[in-house]
């Protein structure tokens, strides 16, 4: 496991990177600077590179960390996407989960599309 520490306008969370392909590639790379896109309860920024995708998901926890093979991009789940049906959190399309966040991720509900995000190791 690798802490992290992500910041996103006023919100500030830690997590942690699991012990994936993905999550390694991405520990690499840190820190990684973007501008958040929304979708439902999900925040997601393409990366600069791609990531080897290990056992992609369909649905993901509250607060799970995951990466989007199709579109390069690193998301942070906090609740029902519009794919959602019932209470499950369901990506546009399969991802690998590759960390979590530690606190509350809900916090993320204050963050807008266009916000600096910024991912570090802490």
């Amino acid at each position: 496991m690798k802490s992290i520490r992500i910041s996103a306008g006023g919100v500030i969370v830690t997590g942690e990177l699991n012990d994936s392909r993905a999550a390694a590639a991405i520990a690499a790379r840190l820190p990684i600077t973007a501008k958040a896109e929304t979708w439902g309860d999900e925040i997601y920024f393409r990366l600069p590179f791609s990531a080897p995708s290990d056992a992609p998901q369909e649905t993901v926890a509250l607060g799970d960390l995951g990466y989007w093979p199709p579109g390069q991009a690193f998301c942070i789940f906090f609740g029902p996407t519009p794919m959602s049906q019932g209470d499950e959190i369901r990506p546009a399309s399969s991802v690998t989960v590759v960390g979590r966040v530690t606190g509350d991720p809900r916090v993320f509900t204050r963050v807008r599309a266009g916000t600096g995000v910024t991912i570090e190791a802490v």
